[in-house]
Formats: structure tokens, C-alpha cells, sequence
């Protein structure tokens, strides 16, 4: 399965930071980009996860959340 931008990613239940989340109830109204890894984290990768929690401030603004996941992590 691949996705594209502005497409429906499938729901899901994952345990994060924030504790357990439903993907589609924890983006709300809002707007999510969502960062998916099919296997661990590599340098390249938290590198770039690091760079976008450092501009989440500017995605509240604009009601937009960020969440960075393994696959191996989805249930």
C-alpha cells in the first residue's frame, strides 16, 4: 500500500510519547503530517523528526500535529 499526499492514512492505534493514540481521534479537526519508518529509526531519520519537533510550535499554529512512527510500532 503506498500513500500520497492529501491521501487517507488508514486508522491505527500506536503507544507514543503522549501515551496510547488513535490516529484519526488524536488529529481531531485538525490537519497531521504524519512521518513513517518501515524499520528502525535511522541518523538521516531522527535527524529530520528532531528538525520538525523543532518547528511544531509553527504547526500549532496552523492546527497541525506532527507524529513520527515505526511500523513495527502500529497495531
Amino acid at each position: 500500500m503506498s500513500l500520497r499526499i492529501n491521501d487517507v492514512a488508514p486508522d491505527f492505534t500506536a503507544e507514543s510519547t503522549q501515551g496510547t493514540i488513535n490516529f484519526h481521534e488524536w488529529i481531531g479537526d485538525g490537519w497531521a503530517i504524519l512521518c513513517s519508518h518501515p524499520k528502525d529509526f535511522t541518523p538521516v531519520c531522527t535527524t529530520e523528526l528532531g528538525y520538525m519537533a523543532g518547528l511544531q510550535p509553527e504547526f500549532e499554529k496552523r492546527n497541525c500535529k506532527i507524529l513520527g512512527i515505526q511500523s513495527s510500532t502500529a497495531r
